[in-house]
């Protein structure tokens, strides 16, 4: 992940590690945006654009991969809705 520097504007409250942190805390706990955000003292549309920017940056690096359809990985297996992704 490169470190954004602006040429205008206020300088990031968290750092690059935070950053990640934030962002993996956020995917471990699967808590709500709003409770990571204020662990973190950051407001919950910055966690939203913090999360995204990680995401976007690991989906470029190439070095992750993930199936198009989840429970189309497994086949025989059908989906039910819930608040978490089941297969």
């Amino acid at each position: 992940m490169k470190k954004h520097v602006p040429a205008k504007g206020r300088p990031p409250k968290l750092s690059l590690e935070d950053q990640v942190l934030l962002c993996l805390s956020y995917w471990r706990e699967y808590r709500t945006l709003f409770h990571v955000a204020t662990s973190y003292g950051v407001s919950e549309p910055t966690a939203s654009r913090i999360v995204r920017h990680v995401e976007d940056c690991l989906i470029q690096s190439n070095l992750f991969n993930l199936p198009k359809s989840l429970c189309a990985a497994t086949p025989g297996i059908s989906a039910r809705a819930s608040d978490k992704i089941e297969c």
